[in-house]
């Protein structure tokens, strides 16, 4: 089986990767320039680099440690940078399509079955309003209630923020949307005791495109902002993205840890997060699960604007 992974170094190499080069793709370079759009990721020394390119101490240093989470999860990785390179060629819509079947399938895999063979056991917490949804003539708030489980996004709050979304696209009237979260955290991500509790993963890419809060996000996407603080992790910050204005308090944190799980994003991350900061930072942050500061979201166009929390708790 080939390597699913491929350094290459521009400082000695052509600029381009062979059009079959297998695995992830990463190049190295002592200072970012042209590279072609080959690469998945692309590191260098440089502070501060432009887009496409992160910014980091020892390029090799971090270069060797995606070679290992590579090497421990290889169907995840692959999948996460397919998803990512064919997305561009698509329609917004049939991104989100192509993400959920990769999803699906890696559900179906062993590194995702060994995952949760080692996960804790966690006790469902279900809400009676996980979402609440207040309209005052042409604004909209929409706010994720589940504060006790950190906001936690279980199928009861997609379905709740799905019906939600349907005002604000249905509606001509609804002018603005504000998605808030309530209590410590805007979203811890996906809901650890509901992980695995679908047995069947064609059933689950069915509900997953046609129950789809990202779907409705991409439609009226104009009229929000997102009020992000504490920790958006996983779907807190893939469907958060989607918004035309990303707006955070400083104690935010972003992290897509996905891929230690042995999937990838699956709540819309592999199509909202390009459109902001492009594929190979949506791959780096993807591949590391490394927790981003607010500055650097806010350098790299994942933040709009820093502002001051709202606390209702």
């Amino acid at each position: 089986m080939e390597s699913a992974f491929q350094l290459i170094d521009l400082d000695r190499a052509a600029p381009n990767p062979p059009p079959d080069a297998p695995g992830v793709r990463v190049a190295v370079a002592a200072r970012p320039g042209e590279a072609g759009a080959g690469f998945d990721v692309l590191l260098t020394a440089s502070p501060d680099p432009p887009r496409p390119w992160v910014g980091c101490a020892d390029p090799y240093a971090t270069a060797r440690r995606l070679r290992d989470i590579v090497t421990a999860r290889p169907d995840a990785c692959l999948a996460l940078v397919q998803v990512l390179r064919v997305g561009p060629r698509l329609p917004p819509p049939d991104r989100l399509v192509v993400e959920s079947l990769a999803y699906s399938t890696l559900q179906a895999g062993a590194a995702f079955r060994s995952w949760l063979a080692g996960k804790r056991p966690h006790a469902a917490r279900p809400s009676t309003e996980p979402v609440l949804l207040d309209r005052d003539g042409d604004r909209l708030t929409i706010t994720l209630n589940r504060p006790r489980v950190r906001n936690a996004f279980d199928a009861a709050t997609r379905d709740a923020l799905c019906e939600a979304l349907e005002v604000a696209v249905a509606d001509p009237a609804v002018t603005r949307v504000d998605l808030r979260g309530s209590g410590p955290t805007f979203c811890s991500g996906g809901d650890l005791a509901e992980f695995g509790s679908s047995r069947d993963p064609a059933r689950a890419h069915h509900v997953r495109v046609h129950r789809s809060p990202a779907a409705l996000l991409q439609r009226c996407a104009a009229k929000v902002t997102a009020h992000l603080h504490g920790a958006c992790v996983g779907a807190g910050i893939e469907l958060a993205a989607f918004a035309g204005r990303v707006a955070a308090t400083p104690d935010t944190v972003i992290r897509l840890p996905e891929i230690g799980m042995g999937l990838i994003p699956g709540a819309g991350g592999t199509a909202s997060l390009p459109a902001r900061i492009g594929r190979e930072r949506t791959a780096y942050l993807a591949l590391t699960g490394d927790a981003m500061s607010l500055p650097e979201a806010r350098r790299w166009g994942l933040v709009d604007e820093v502002g001051v929390a709202v606390r209702d708790w």
